[in-house]
C-alpha cells in the first residue's frame, strides 16, 4: 500500500511535464506566428502592393489575403498582379522557413533575388516573372531539392545557365524566356522538364539532345542551332536520322561506286517523275477552273440543326447585333421575300434571275442546295452588323446555314470576285468557314456555316435571369485560345492581312464551346459608310479608314475583346460612356487605385485557385491595348502566352490535387 503514493506522485508528474511541454510548444508555436506576421509586415512595408491591407492588428496572417498556412504556419504566398515596387530585403524569407510555394510575378520588383530565401527549403513552386529582377541567377537557388516549378521569365537576368541546375532532381517546369542569359545550355540530366523556355536571351551553341524535343518556340531568339531549329554549321546530317553516318567507313568506300542498274533506275525515276509532274499540273489547272464554275449540283449535306437562345429582343439586335435571335415569321417572311424581288429584278421572276446568277461554292464544299432553294428557305434574323444583315435560313432539304446579305459594297465585280474567293480560300479550325457567295448588281450574300450557339457577345450581355449556364474560367480561357489563334492564323496569311473588325458579336461559338472568329477580310468590300465607328469601343486609335487596319490595330481590338471576356463589360457600357473613358482606360484606372479584383466579371469570382491566372490575362489583355502599336505584342506572342497560362493554371490544379492527396494519406 505504501508503494501507491509514490506511483502517484510519479503520474502527477509526468502529467504536469506533459502539459509543461504542450505549453511550451504553444508558445513557440505563437512566437512563430508572432515572427511570420512580422516578416509579412515588413515585406509589406518595404515593397508596398495595392492589395496588401492587411490588418495588424490581427494577431494570425493566416486569415490575410495571399497568405495560406497549414498549422498555423505560413506555406503559401501568392501576390501576383499587385503593384509591389523596389527590392525584397534580406531577412524576411529567413522567418518564412515552411513555404512551399511563392508566387510575385506579374509587379515591379528591381535588384536581385534576398539571399535567405535558401532558408526556404521546401520551396517547390517559385513564380517571379515580368518583374524587374536582375542580376545572375543566383546560385542559393540551387540548394533548394524540392523546387518543381520554376519561372524566372521576362525579367532582366544575365549570366550563364548554371550547370547547377541539375542539383533539381524533382524540376518539371523551367521557365526562363526574355532575360539576358548568355553562353550555351547545359545539359540537363537529373530530371525530366514537362515545360521549357529559353527563347530572347542572348543564348549560343547548339541545344543539347534531350531538349530537342520541345518545339522551336521554345528558343527562338538566341544564336542557337540543331534541332528543332537550323542544323549547326559542319553538319552534314541530323545525327538523330536514321540516314546518318554511323557507319561511315562503309559509306566512304561505297559512295563512289554506282552499278549500272543503279545509274539506269535512276534514269527510269527520273523520266517517270517527270510524268507524273505533267499529269498533276493537268489536273491542277482542270480543278482550278472547276472550283470557279457556278453550276451547283444537289448533293446530301449533314447540318446540326439546334433551337436559337431566345434572350434577346429584335429591337436589341437590330441596335447592337450582339447575337442571335428569331423574328416573327412574317418578319422572316418580308426578309425572304424581299430577297427574292431583289434577285428577280424588279420583274418577280425569280427563275429567270437564279438562271442568270448561280451561287459560287468554294473548294469541296457540299453543293446541297442552289440560289433558288435559299431564297425559298425560311429565314431568321439573327442580327445587324457591320457589313450587313446576318439571317439564319433553314432550307426544305434540312440543311442550316448563315447567311449574309451585305451593304454598301462599292468596288466592282471583277474586285469583289478577286477578294471573295481570297477568302473563301482560308481555312482553320478556329475560322467560320465561307461555303458560298453570290454576286449581283444589286445583291451580294455570303454562305457560312451556321453556329448554333450564337455570339460571345450575347452569352456575356444577353439574358442574366435563371437558367444561364455562367462562363467560368476554363471556357472564358478557351475561347481567348481559340480567337487568338485564328487571328494569328489570318495574320499568318501576309504582312498586309489583317481582320480588320475584331469585336465580341464576331466570335461566335459552337455547341462544345469553342471560339470561330468571323467576318473576317470584309472591310475590303465595303464602303466608308460601313466602317465601324470609334464610339463602339475596338478600334486602335492609330486607324482612321477601318478599311486600312494593320496586324497591331488588330492586336488592340483582341485586347479589348479580352478585357470585355475578363469584365463582362461591353465597350460600349453605359457607365464607361457617362465617364468618357474605353473600357482599358477604366480598367488601368481601377487597377492603379483599387484592388485588381474589382476589374473581374463577378462570375469569374465565384471559381477559386485561378485569381493568378486571370491576373496574368489581365496584364495580357492591357499590354495588347497598349496605345502605341509597337508597345503591344504579336498574335502568335498572345498565343503563346494564353497557352502558358492555360498549362500552367492546369499543372498548379494538378499539383494541389496530388498534394491533398498526399495530406490524406499521411
Amino acid at each position: 500500500m505504501g508503494m501507491l503514493p509514490h506511483k502517484n506522485r510519479h503520474k502527477s508528474m509526468l502529467l504536469i511535464l506533459a502539459v509543461g511541454l504542450l505549453l511550451l510548444l504553444a508558445e513557440a508555436e505563437a512566437a512563430d506566428l508572432d515572427s511570420q506576421r512580422a516578416a509579412l509586415l515588413t515585406l509589406r512595408s518595404s515593397v508596398g502592393g495595392r492589395t496588401l491591407f492587411w490588418n495588424a492588428t490581427n494577431q494570425s496572417p493566416c486569415n490575410w489575403a495571399g497568405v495560406q498556412c497549414d498549422h498555423n504556419r505560413v506555406v503559401e504566398l501568392h501576390l501576383p498582379g499587385v503593384a509591389l515596387s523596389g527590392q525584397i530585403p534580406t531577412g524576411i524569407f529567413s522567418n518564412l522557413t515552411h513555404l512551399r510555394t511563392l508566387s510575385l510575378r506579374f509587379n515591379a520588383l528591381t535588384g536581385s533575388l534576398p539571399s535567405d530565401l535558401a532558408s526556404c527549403v521546401n520551396l517547390r513552386n517559385l513564380y517571379i516573372q515580368r518583374n524587374l529582377l536582375s542580376g545572375q541567377i543566383p546560385d542559393f537557388l540551387f540548394t533548394l531539392p524540392d523546387m518543381v516549378r520554376l519561372n524566372m521569365g521576362f525579367n532582366n537576368f544575365s549570366g550563364p545557365i548554371s550547370t547547377s541546375f541539375n542539383n533539381f532532381t524533382r524540376l518539371k517546369t523551367l521557365f526562363l524566356e526574355n532575360n539576358h542569359l548568355s553562353g550555351s545550355i547545359p545539359q540537363f540530366k537529373a530530371f525530366t522538364l514537362d515545360q521549357f523556355n529559353v527563347s530572347n536571351n542572348v543564348l549560343n551553341g547548339s541545344v543539347p539532345v534531350n531538349l530537342q524535343t520541345f518545339s522551336q518556340d521554345s528558343f527562338l531568339g538566341n544564336s542557337l542551332c540543331g534541332r528543332p531549329l537550323s542544323l549547326c554549321p559542319g553538319t552534314a546530317t541530323d545525327a538523330s536520322s536514321p540516314f546518318s553516318a554511323d557507319d561511315g567507313n562503309i559509306k566512304n568506300k561505297n559512295k563512289n561506286k554506282l552499278s549500272g542498274g543503279a545509274i539506269a533506275g535512276i534514269v527510269i525515276g527520273s523520266v517517270v517523275g517527270l510524268l507524273l509532274l505533267v499529269f498533276l499540273l493537268i489536273f491542277l489547272c482542270r480543278n482550278k477552273s472547276s472550283k470557279n464554275t457556278s453550276a451547283v449540283d444537289v448533293a446530301t449535306i449533314k447540318h446540326p440543326e439546334s433551337e436559337l437562345p431566345h434572350d434577346k429582343s429584335i429591337s436589341d439586335l437590330e441596335n447592337n447585333g450582339n447575337g442571335y435571335s428569331t423574328t416573327s415569321a412574317a418578319a422572316a417572311a418580308a426578309a425572304a421575300v424581299a430577297v427574292s424581288k431583289v434577285e428577280a429584278n424588279g420583274n418577280g421572276n425569280t427563275a429567270a434571275a437564279v438562271g442568270a446568277k448561280k451561287l459560287v461554292f468554294f473548294g469541296n464544299a457540299a453543293r446541297a442546295f442552289d440560289l433558288e432553294d435559299l431564297l425559298r428557305a425560311s429565314a431568321e434574323v439573327l442580327g445587324k452588323g457591320t457589313f450587313g444583315t446576318a439571317y439564319k435560313a433553314v432550307l426544305e432539304s434540312g440543311p442550316v446555314v448563315a447567311v449574309k446579305r451585305l451593304k454598301d459594297v462599292t468596288i466592282t465585280e471583277k474586285e469583289f470576285r478577286e477578294k471573295i474567293e481570297a477568302v473563301g480560300a482560308i481555312d482553320h479550325q478556329s475560322l467560320v468557314p465561307l461555303r458560298a457567295y453570290y454576286f449581283s448588281r444589286d445583291e451580294k450574300l455570303l454562305v457560312y456555316d451556321y453556329m448554333s450557339m450564337g455570339s460571345l457577345s450575347a452569352l456575356l450581355h444577353g439574358n442574366k435571369g435563371a437558367g444561364r449556364t455562367p462562363l467560368n474560367w476554363e471556357m472564358r480561357s478557351g475561347i481567348a485560345l481559340g480567337a487568338a489563334k485564328g487571328i494569328e492564323y489570318l495574320h499568318s496569311q501576309g504582312p498586309n492581312v489583317s481582320h480588320g473588325n475584331i469585336k465580341s458579336s464576331n466570335i461566335l461559338l459552337t455547341k462544345s464551346y469553342d471560339a470561330r472568329v468571323s467576318d473576317f477580310g470584309l472591310a475590303q468590300l465595303v464602303g466608308p459608310s460601313s466602317t465601324p465607328n470609334r464610339v463602339a469601343g475596338y478600334r486602335a486609335p492609330e486607324v482612321t479608314d477601318a478599311r486600312k487596319v494593320s496586324q497591331k490595330a488588330d492586336v488592340y481590338s483582341f485586347g479589348v475583346l479580352l478585357l470585355e471576356l475578363l469584365t463582362g463589360k461591353a465597350p460600349t457600357h453605359a457607365l464607361l460612356n457617362e465617364e468618357g473613358v474605353d473600357l482599358p482606360r477604366w480598367v488601368q484606372s481601377v487597377v492603379r487605385e483599387e484592388w485588381t479584383s474589382e476589374v473581374f466579371d463577378l462570375e469569374l469570382l465565384r471559381y477559386q485557385n485561378v485569381e493568378e491566372e486571370m491576373v496574368q490575362l489581365l496584364q495580357l489583355a492591357v499590354d495588347c491595348a497598349a496605345q502605341y502599336p509597337d508597345k503591344r505584342p504579336s498574335m502568335s506572342e498572345v498565343v503563346r502566352s494564353i497557352e502558358e497560362l492555360r498549362r500552367s493554371s492546369l499543372k498548379e490544379n494538378q499539383d494541389q490535387i496530388q498534394h491533398d492527396h498526399n495530406d490524406i494519406e499521411l
